[in-house]
């Protein structure tokens, strides 16, 4: 019986999670995570003898929790591209100074 190890995904996955704030730059690791896991159900299902039952429920829902994950990161991504594209640009820079002249005090 072949396993199929869904703590890559898990690990992909948290670490997306824990980059969503950045802008939603945690994109990066949300899609890899989302296609591993679903090139490996799609291995289970070709060959759903060679694989454990329980392997094939863990690993949906290690997918689940990368889907989620990606659609987090896809809807921050999205709002700080727009953010970004509807503010006036001297507003964004003299925002940033003041958060950079209050973190140096």
């Amino acid at each position: 019986m072949k396993k199929l190890n869904t703590t890559l995904i898990y690990v992909l996955s948290s670490i997306s999670l824990l980059c969503c704030c950045i802008a939603g730059l945690g994109i990066l690791f949300a899609i890899p995570s989302f296609i591993i896991a679903n090139k490996k159900l799609k291995e289970a299902e070709l060959n759903p003898e060679e694989y454990e039952a329980d392997e094939i429920n863990a690993m949906n829902s290690a997918k689940t929790f990368a889907l989620v994950t990606l659609v987090i990161n896809g809807l921050y991504f999205s709002y700080s591209i727009y953010n970004l594209a509807t503010t006036d640009w001297d507003v964004f820079i003299e925002q940033f100074k003041t958060e950079m002249e209050k973190y140096q005090q």
